[in-house]
């Protein structure tokens, strides 16, 4: 057997902590404290990279692993159009493009034109825009700028005409969209108190409140619209109506799909936001209005949803009308499109669309490609063209234009990617979890693998906050199945893929059902000759990091190698920082000495055991992740190197000037992808297939 690795040293300390009468260790919370202000932190940080990249530059493979990856990736991409003033707005990637860039087509045939790059507002390729809101009239673009990955805004105009941005500076907004009022004078947005100094990528984001932007005001002269601080913890979310003539504010206080919805007539100037429904109860999301009749698709006495109309003069629960009542499949989207509802269904994990008439209550199934994810069919009232996003497994994103008068689908932009669609399998199957809940999963493999029982496998899983996994084209998923590689994606509890009964059964006190998922879903792989448990990776981001971590806790014995990634791994402490108060929904606290017992009994940086072999591990995370602060990780680590009673390596890769992935530059993710599959093919003891990266 080889010898244990000899890790860096990490300092442990002796902090203890009483919950509800339990002491629980905390050896390493100074690994908590932000890379940027203790130097201790940061020389941790540049330790531990430089042995994990000394580990990663023995594997030969890794190269020819990148260039793949990087061929494969320099294909040109778009993004969904958005129909302003008869003008498409859209995002274009040339193929290896750190950033996407705007582009902007005067009519749905015509040569598009560049309106803003990106990749030249920073060297190192890491300053992105991360969204884009253009006025009615197509003149304005409103641009939110992500800087380093974090979740922080900057809104900036862009003025299409004199082709150059406003001297107009929005600062510190963060889950926020921007809304245009009819006439192009200015947009609402949500914004944060400025954190003090030093505590921008680590303070709790409370106290957000509703503001109106006028083109050509400082920001301080902005109008407040709406606020509660009575309610620090409450979120708000502002959208004009196509008409104009409403500002709908959504009112949200956590991860949970339950919100109130205020409602102010923008045509009076007396008037104030007036709630509408109250009570943090259900999930409503605004499909779109007639005047003062409103149509949302709700939960509310339908966990698998439906869609109603609310008369204003009439705003009662008892007055609400039913325009599509509950199906058996999961309504995730509704949108008032040229008069009537594109409805967009998922089934067992696919997408489904159909028109449905308001009038007569008709509708008409959408023509689809395949078996795959249909995102996107944003659009107003007046106009009946809409588009979508396509893609699955094997199928890169192609983009779609639907008329919702006739049904039609065409063809808008597709992309042409260097490999053979035809020599990959793409099925879906279905296994048990022990208490006997029927699980999906996808399974995506080349042709040429032989179901032998001995192929590398990474099983992907996720199973929380209402998210729910589609099918989704991904390079590096391509290149793993290229490399010989299994991919196979379970559809876990605690997601969104049967409504909310399937969600709320993964959360608080119940979480423990989507780490039982997930280790039936390894054991059906291995049970129907996929794999075997040597050859078997695990691997999840964020919520899906912490599934990895739980899961490797209770069964190390089961997998060959794990791959956590911006995982929320210390449980007791996840909700004192940045964002993750609002988790508290899906995971319960530990200020609750109930939630705080099912939380210490799975909480992965809590349940690591000295002398156990553990599964070879690569954690990583990025120094600008404010979303799940990157001390969850280093401390995850620390205590897994210290315990490790195996020979496996056990290493954490720490990305600079990156987040917990929105805007992460196309070199980080090629090179982040190239490490984590180098580190499974030596691991997992791999051989490359002959003619690998030549295609």
């Amino acid at each position: 057997m080889p010898h244990a690795i000899k890790y860096p040293r990490t300092q442990a300390g002796n902090q203890t902590d009483d919950y509800h009468g339990t002491q629980v260790s905390d050896p390493f919370r100074w690994l908590e404290d932000d890379v940027r202000s203790n130097p201790a932190v940061a020389q941790w940080v540049a330790t531990q990279n430089e042995f994990t990249q000394d580990y990663l530059g023995t594997i030969p493979e890794r190269e020819q692993i990148a260039g793949r990856l990087r061929q494969l990736w320099n294909h040109e991409r778009y993004g969904l159009p958005v129909k302003k003033g008869g003008r498409y707005f859209h995002t274009f990637n040339n193929g290896l493009q750190n950033q996407d860039v705007l582009m902007m087509q005067p009519g749905i045939d015509a040569e598009p034109e560049l309106l803003l790059d990106p990749n030249g507002w920073s060297d190192d390729g890491t300053i992105a825009l991360a969204e884009w809101y253009p006025c009615p009239d197509g003149r304005f673009v409103a641009c939110l700028i992500q800087d380093g990955g974090s979740d922080w805004r900057n809104a900036r105009v862009y003025d299409t005409v004199s082709a150059g941005m406003l001297d107009d500076e929005l600062h510190w907004l963060k889950f926020s969209g921007l809304s245009w009022t009819r006439d192009g004078s200015g947009f609402y947005y949500s914004r944060y108190p400025a954190p003090a100094s030093g505590d921008r990528f680590q303070s709790l984001n409370s106290n957000q409140a509703v503001y109106f932007h006028r083109l050509g005001d400082p920001q301080q002269n902005d109008r407040l619209v709406y606020a509660r601080p009575d309610f620090p913890e409450w979120g708000f979310g502002a959208r004009v109506t196509d008409d104009g003539q409403y500002l709908v504010i959504t009112i949200w206080k956590g991860t949970d799909d339950r919100y109130q919805i205020a409602i102010q007539n923008l045509a009076d100037d007396s008037t104030e936001p007036v709630m509408l429904i109250e009570g943090f109860e259900d999930d409503y999301a605004l499909a779109g209005n007639t005047g003062a009749t409103f149509y949302f698709r709700t939960s509310n006495e339908a966990p698998r949803g439906r869609l109603v109309a609310i008369d204003l003069e009439q705003p009662q629960s008892c007055y609400w009308r039913e325009i599509i009542p509950q199906s058996a499949n999961v309504l995730t989207q509704a949108a008032l499109v040229g008069g009537r509802i594109v409805a967009v269904y998922m089934a067992d994990a696919r997408s489904l669309v159909a028109v449905h008439d308001l009038a007569s209550a008709r509708h008409d199934s959408v023509s689809l490609p395949g078996i795959g994810s249909a995102t996107g069919f944003f659009g107003t009232a007046d106009d009946n063209e809409t588009f979508f996003a396509w893609e699955s497994f094997d199928t890169p994103p192609s983009i779609w234009k639907l008329d919702t008068a006739s049904g039609q689908v065409q063809v808008f932009k597709t992309v042409s990617v260097d490999f053979n669609p035809g020599d990959f399998v793409v099925r879906q199957e279905f296994f048990h979890s022990p208490d006997g809940t029927r699980i999906p999963m996808f399974i995506a493999h080349h042709r040429n693998v032989a179901l032998d029982g001995n192929n590398p496998t990474i099983l992907y899983g996720y199973g929380g906050f209402n998210i729910a996994l589609q099918p989704a084209f991904s390079v590096s998923s391509l290149v793993w199945m290229e490399m010989g590689g299994i991919w196979a994606v379970a559809n876990l509890r605690g997601g969104g893929e049967y409504g909310e009964e399937w969600h709320r059964s993964g959360t608080k006190l119940d979480k423990q059902n989507v780490f039982d998922d997930f280790i039936a879903a390894a054991g059906y792989l291995i049970g129907e000759g996929y794999t075997c448990s040597r050859r078997l990776a695990v691997f999840g981001g964020s919520n899906g990091g912490l599934l990895v971590g739980a899961v490797v806790n209770q069964r190390p014995d089961l997998f060959g190698a794990a791959l956590p990634a911006v995982g929320v791994m210390d449980m007791l402490r996840f909700h004192r920082f940045t964002a993750g108060r609002f988790w508290v929904d899906d995971y319960g606290s530990a200020d609750d000495e109930e939630e705080f017992g099912a939380l210490y009994a799975y909480s992965p940086y809590h349940n690591i055991r000295p002398g156990i072999e553990y599964p070879a591990v690569l954690v990583t995370t990025a120094d600008t992740d404010d979303r799940v602060v990157p001390g969850h990780s280093f401390k995850y680590a620390a205590a897994l190197q210290r315990a490790q009673g195996g020979a496996a390596p056990v290493l954490i890769r720490i990305e600079a000037r990156a987040g917990h992935g929105a805007g992460t530059a196309v070199d980080k993710k090629v090179e982040e992808s190239a490490d984590r599959w180098a580190f499974l093919v030596r691991v997992l003891d791999m051989q490359l297939p002959d003619g690998f990266g030549r295609n």
